[in-house]
């Protein structure tokens, strides 16, 4: 069939796409170790072959993969995760399924493509089954709680304390306990359900994401010799964390992004705010001076 130049122009750009992602996909399907993952990320390889088939019909053109693009998503989807990878890459494709609503005239099969795009492929993604995914409630659990607990606690002791070495310490000491306790927590709630969870790897995430978030908020104070300039870094810190978190869990999970970020971040913030004039009141009506 007779398509225009600059219609060819486009489905070409869309036929190397789909070379690259059969690339990608089987790159990330040679590293995976469980046979289920490897069996999917393998079909979601073919589909985007015979996609580049499909359009290689009316290009007459064979495609070129852009290998900076495998090598890019490749090593995402090693340091994130394979599911963030798949999952970010198929982000690209509602641009690409919008314009395929107007080739329509032009080019009368590209319904069966719509249909692959929009829901067989997503469908596959699905399927992937990931270790670190399995417990994200158990991450979510270690950020939110060290992220609420120690802003409010790092904001009270700025002002109670007034010395970014003592603050530090006494933050160290209460967020590395409240780790332990809170995988010990997770250890026993988790337990106690009938889940395919182990609880001993519940607990490790929940308290290594504690640790991590509270070594992350305590840095300004072991950098910085102001008080406040080092509490306003760690508020930056903190609202860093979450929107690379929530970014995270809403590409690899499908759930919305704002809404949760608003949220957390107004709950960590609110939670400093009180702390800190509660630090202030205390420091005040005990009249300690540090």
């Amino acid at each position: 069939m007779a398509i225009s130049q600059e219609v060819r122009q486009k489905l070409l750009a869309f036929q190397n796409n789909e070379i690259t992602e059969h690339h990608i996909y089987l790159k990330l399907a040679g590293v995976m170790k469980s046979p289920e993952n490897r069996q999917v990320m393998q079909k979601i390889a073919q589909e985007e072959l015979d996609h580049c088939h499909f359009w290689q019909t009316y290009t007459g053109q064979e495609a070129r993969p852009n290998w900076a693009k495998v090598w890019q998503y490749y090593l995402i989807s090693c340091l994130f995760g394979f599911t963030f990878g798949a999952k970010l890459m198929e982000q690209g494709e509602e641009q690409a399924q919008d314009y395929y609503q107007q080739l329509r005239p032009e080019i009368p099969d590209v319904d069966k493509l719509i249909h692959a795009e929009e829901e067989h492929e997503h469908a596959l993604l699905n399927l992937l089954d990931e270790q670190s995914l399995r417990y994200t409630g158990s991450i979510v659990l270690g950020l939110n709680d060290a992220l609420v607990e120690l802003t409010g606690a790092l904001a009270g002791l700025t002002l109670a304390l007034q010395n970014t070495r003592l603050i530090a310490l006494t933050g160290s000491i209460t967020g590395i306990a409240a780790a332990l306790s809170m995988a010990a927590s997770e250890y026993l709630s988790t337990k106690s359900e009938e889940t395919a969870k182990s609880p001993l790897q519940a607990s490790l995430y929940t308290g290594v994401a504690y640790i991590i978030t509270v070594l992350a908020l305590i840095l300004p104070y072991l950098l910085l010799p102001n008080l406040y300039v080092a509490l306003a870094c760690t508020m930056v810190i903190a609202i860093i964390i979450i929107a690379v978190f929530n970014y995270y869990i809403a590409i690899a999970t499908d759930k919305p992004f704002k809404g949760r970020f608003w949220e957390m971040t107004g709950l960590s913030l609110s939670v400093a705010v009180l702390s800190f004039l509660v630090g202030y009141l205390i420091r005040a009506l005990l009249g300690v001076d540090v």
